[in-house]
């Protein structure tokens, strides 16, 4: 049975004094009992101080990125084992941020999925389209080149350790969501790339996420979809009572 995932993305938000005083007062909020994974994803200098601080509770730690190789003369990267050497478990590739800001293309992604899986990590894999792509109702092909170059590269075994998030560029940020409908239009449509590429077992067992303007006045509707697992938070997972009333949702 698939899991039900809360991750909160703080990108680049938050100092240090910051990160520890929001994580204190998740701690004092969630429900211990949940049966929901929470995720939480500082920034890389945050990554451990916060994880002093969850590292026996119900909160996991995920990074925003890491890099495809293990060490070596690549200024400004951080490699998986550092990761989880100050106690990530799950990393962030493919983010919408990461491909149009950053350049980062299939080929780099596929290496980056590669390596996090390899390592023993959870992947949390990011795909969506843009406005002009959902606009030309080019959604389906689009999502599905994106897997289909990068991280379905990935052999059955490996891929047991990807969770899924789709987010439609469109709506990320924006204070535009994609209606209930439409997020489970995506997600039933990649579990069926799933059970073509893999197997039906695998399709039912990855965990889809949706991110992209969730919020604790939609939360409920959009996690009530069969196919949507949770979600990939961004502005929301910046306020204690916002990421907790969705944690709730479920």
């Amino acid at each position: 049975m698939r899991k039900h995932i809360v991750a909160g993305n703080w990108k680049m938000n938050k100092t240090l004094e910051e990160s520890q005083a929001l994580t204190k007062d998740l701690l004092a909020k969630i429900p211990h009992d949940s049966n929901v994974e929470i995720i939480i994803t500082p920034t890389f200098p945050n990554l451990y101080p916060v994880h002093e601080h969850v590292k026996s509770s119900p909160i996991g730690l995920a990074a925003q990125n890491a890099h495809f190789e293990s060490n070596g003369a690549f200024t400004g990267e951080v490699s998986t084992e550092m990761l989880k050497s100050v106690g990530v478990s799950t990393v962030i590739i493919g983010h919408s941020e990461r491909r149009s800001i950053f350049g980062e293309n299939h080929e780099m992604l596929a290496q980056k999925s590669s390596k996090v899986v390899q390592d023993g990590m959870q992947l949390m894999f990011c795909c969506g389209e843009v406005l002009e792509d959902r606009k030309a109702e080019k959604h389906f092909d689009v999502v599905k080149k994106q897997l289909e170059d990068s991280v379905f590269q990935l052999n059955q075994k490996e891929f047991e350790m990807v969770v899924l998030a789709y987010e439609p560029v469109w709506a990320i940020g924006t204070g535009e969501t994609a209606s209930p409908e439409q997020a489970q239009e995506m997600h039933k449509f990649i579990r069926s790339l799933l059970a073509d590429k893999y197997s039906e077992e695998i399709a039912e067992n990855t965990s889809i996420l949706y991110g992209g303007s969730v919020k604790p006045n939609n939360a409920k509707e959009i996690f009530s979809q069969p196919d949507v697992d949770g979600g990939l938070i961004g502005g929301a997972s910046l306020k204690a009572d916002d990421f907790v009333s969705i944690i709730n949702a479920f």
